[in-house]
């Protein structure tokens, strides 16, 4: 399978508002970089890891069906191997999603493509040698338009990443026995959607297992999945990269300050209140 990105198909979705929408929210997060300051570069640190465990959570969820906390994922992240009073299959899951993470981590500093087959076996995503062959086959020509692809506006940018994902859900999806394997298959996408954008200058992004596993249902229902795909996402995507922004921005002793002027502002309007009622 050779996959060349067709012009057409990403202008279509290019121009969807709510892809134009994520795409600003994208390009006033990127417009901080480079980060000044060691408070906004420790921030971005801080939402990184954040975004792992969240990644994570969402992947376990998505594996066990089971409701996993944050508390789950942070234990596990910190490197625990048992939680006392949780099911341990909560804690495998936790571990084959963080393995997978990092199986991802060393495929964007080499660009192995045999590393996202190993991310979906870490997964258990029960690929066949099929799949894996097409998967590789389409990620092998998208890697070969990577240099166009960062020539483009983060608009068409991140239509060409919607693009893709759609097409590798469609491989993945073949011949899944139902609801939850299609969406187990999917995991390792999402991983590997990430490192594109990262790869694009597109920021990441991370789905709640809920909203994997809707994703799933919607293109299960669409006649046309990539635009499917698209209408679910960006909204989504829109909200990451605000939050992240907010989260490289936030200053500690601002937000006190802020904090306090707020109060200040109540306590008015409550006496004010309080004497207009005598």
């Amino acid at each position: 399978m050779t996959y060349a990105l067709d012009k057409e198909t990403v202008d279509r979705i290019a121009a969807m508002p709510v892809v134009i929408e994520a795409a600003k929210a994208a390009d006033e997060l990127t417009a901080l970089w480079p980060l000044d300051g060691a408070l906004r570069m420790d921030n971005d640190a801080k939402y990184t890891e954040d975004l792992q465990v969240r990644t994570t959570l969402a992947f376990a969820r998505v594996l066990t069906g089971f409701d996993v906390t944050m508390a789950d994922a942070e234990f596990v992240y910190e490197g625990a191997d048992s939680i006392p009073g949780r099911p341990q299959e909560v804690v495998d899951a936790l571990l084959a999603a963080d393995e997978a993470y990092e199986i991802m981590e060393d495929y964007a500093r080499d660009g192995q493509i045999d590393l996202v087959i190993e991310a979906a076996q870490a997964l258990g995503a029960n690929w066949d040698e099929a799949t894996a062959w097409d998967v590789e086959q389409l990620i092998s020509g998208v890697a070969g338009q990577v240099h166009d692809i960062g020539e483009l506006d983060m608009t068409k940018r991140f239509a060409v990443a919607l693009t893709v994902c759609d097409a590798l859900l469609g491989v993945v999806a073949r011949d899944a026995v139902d609801a939850h394997d299609v969406a187990v298959r999917s995991l390792p996408v999402m991983l590997y959607v990430n490192e594109l954008r990262e790869d694009c200058s597109v920021p990441r992004i991370c789905l709640t297992g809920d909203r994997i596993l809707a994703l799933m249902e919607r293109r299960g229902n669409a006649a046309d999945t990539l635009t499917a795909t698209a209408g679910f996402i960006a909204p989504l995507a829109e909200a990451e990269w605000r939050r992240h922004r907010e989260d490289v921005l936030w200053d500690p002793d601002e937000a006190k300050k802020r904090a306090k002027e707020e109060d200040e502002r109540r306590n008015k309007e409550e006496l004010a209140a309080k004497f207009a009622d005598k």
